[in-house]
């Protein structure tokens, strides 16, 4: 998994006033748990900006005030209207600990029913996966090239070494469907 470095400061008040002067110094309010205890801690929104904007997974090197920990970003929350981040929640991590996130689903190969008329759709671009975070690739790689026309590729049929896949297992991951050309054709073809 691709490392992130992430630097803060130790919050010495919190709650909603000092909350709120947090956000208008233009920093973001942060709480790092799942140790002994809890540290809220600010960041400045340029730190972060490329840790939250990216379809990527990152392990994330905190240094609060010299004191380095490894965490992974477990919630965010927005502004409803000016899409401003409001706060961050932190997962501190263990090498004996599995965790629980969402890893970017990437597809592989050119599917059967592509080349016959049809049209490749990625249904579940994250899967929640449990598994020790040394464990976690970047992201999950399905081959589709077997995929035929009308066909789906489900959670059952995925699977990742040392992980546990908790989606529903009925549910499609990805799936060919047929196009209204790939309908013409294969009427065509049947009325022969």
């Amino acid at each position: 998994m691709k490392t992130f470095e992430l630097k803060g400061t130790v919050r010495t008040e919190v709650g909603k006033k000092a909350t709120k002067a947090d956000r208008v110094a233009e920093t973001v309010p942060c709480v790092l748990y799942g140790g002994a205890e809890n540290t809220h801690f600010t960041t400045t929104i340029s730190d972060i900006r490329k840790l939250i904007y990216t379809p990527e997974v990152y392990v994330v090197n905190l240094d609060i005030d010299g004191k380095k920990t490894k965490a992974i970003m477990k919630a965010l929350q927005f502004h409803p209207v000016s899409d401003k981040v409001l706060h961050i929640d932190f997962l501190q991590l263990a090498e004996d600990k599995p965790v629980i996130i969402e890893l970017p689903v990437k597809l592989e190969g050119l599917a059967e029913g592509v080349k016959a008329g049809g049209k490749l759709s990625l249904e579940m671009r994250k899967l929640k996966v449990k598994g020790l975070y040394t464990q976690f690739p970047e992201n999950i790689v399905i081959n589709v090239s077997e995929l035929g026309l009308g066909k789906s590729i489900q959670v059952a049929k995925v699977s990742v070494e040392n992980l546990e896949i908790l989606n529903n297992k009925n549910a499609v991951v990805a799936q060919v469907k047929l196009t209204r050309a790939a309908r013409g054709a294969a009427a065509t073809a049947a009325a022969k």
